[in-house]
């Protein structure tokens, strides 16, 4: 195993007994006030799963140009389907990097606040059917996850395990399928660059053996290397807002492999329903003397409404959708 930077935590800990279940609460806490990122093994999940994914991901990728094109996200006002390389920006830069965004499937709901133009349905390619089946299949293993890691902080800052619960009933989470294609370049390139999650929190899986993954810790960049059939989990702005900067947002980015590698891996963002407003948690006075306050940025303000905060990332990550399917919206931010 490769030497590791963020905690490890051990998901089936929950069902050993009350004495190891409260241990992984402590964990969980610790780690996402103190870092924000860490891996987590024991999710219960099939290896052949995994290698379904992986496998499913490859032959995604593999398919012709044309394919490719014929579900790019310029066709989606809900910014689905398939973005070609230096298709997305991150603060205004080119991210090096293909990917396919799929998330909740659902009939377009016209009016209403602007986020509703997120809802609609996805973009799947033709010559693939079996890639809906496997993202299916890992959507719903990926949101069992994610509910008891949310039940489980609940509970370790002192509110009941269901506190959350009512806002993720129809859950607005974003799974992307995404290729780093390796660079001949002399410096370190940008697959993705600096950045915090806008949602709760994220169930990251990258292929074995593929690193690039780096965290920010106390102002420097750490390596965060792939776990064999284990998840790299960080917290995004939704959790930090609803925690009042107890637990924070972690700014982490990719680095391009080198040419002739590349590498794949696929982040799954829990998020709640887009008409969300997570109800704040109200510390224990030891925890509370210890929350720092939700991070005060005036070039990325979060919100507390999910929607809300939503939008504003998709806009500011594809301009190009934006521009053609948002311009009123681009027009009244400028």
């Amino acid at each position: 195993m490769p030497e590791l930077n963020l905690p490890v935590l051990d998901l089936s800990q929950l069902d050993d007994g009350p004495e190891a279940a409260a241990k992984f609460r402590g964990a969980l806490a610790a780690a996402a006030h103190d870092v924000g990122f860490f891996y987590l093994t024991g999710t219960g999940i099939d290896p052949a799963l995994f290698r379904r994914l992986q496998q499913a991901a490859r032959d995604f990728f593999a398919l012709p140009e044309a394919q490719k094109l014929a579900i790019e996200n310029v066709h989606s006002p809900q910014f689905r389907g398939y973005t070609r390389i230096g298709g997305e920006l991150t603060q205004g830069k080119v991210d090096w990097r293909e990917q396919i965004d799929i998330g909740p499937e659902r009939e377009p709901v016209p009016g209403g606040p602007a986020f509703n133009r997120l809802i609609g349905p996805n973009l799947w390619p033709a010559a693939q059917p079996e890639l809906r089946e496997v993202v299916e299949s890992w959507r719903e293993h990926l949101t069992g996850i994610s509910r008891r890691l949310l039940r489980s902080w609940a509970e370790a800052l002192g509110a009941e395990p269901a506190h959350f619960d009512a806002d993720f009933g129809d859950p607005a989470s974003l799974l992307k399928i995404v290729r780093y294609p390796g660079t001949d370049a002399p410096e370190p390139q940008q697959g993705v660059g600096a950045h915090k999650d806008s949602g709760v929190l994220t169930l990251l899986w990258v292929e074995p053996g593929k690193g690039g993954l780096q965290v920010e810790r106390d102002g420097a960049w750490v390596d965060a290397p792939p776990v064999d059939d284990a998840f790299i989990v960080n917290i995004g702005e939704m959790l930090e807002y609803a925690t009042g900067g107890y637990l924070k947002a972690t700014n982490h980015r990719v680095i391009s492999p080198k040419a002739p590698a590349d590498r794949i891996s696929v982040p799954f963002f829990f998020s709640p329903a887009l008409d969300a407003k997570l109800p704040l948690i109200e510390l224990p006075s030891e925890l509370a003397a210890e929350a720092q306050g939700v991070t005060d940025d005036p070039s990325n303000p979060i919100h507390s409404l999910y929607g809300e905060n939503a939008l504003k990332s998709r806009l500011r990550a594809h301009p190009d959708v934006a521009a053609i399917h948002h311009s009123d919206l681009v027009a009244a931010s400028v």
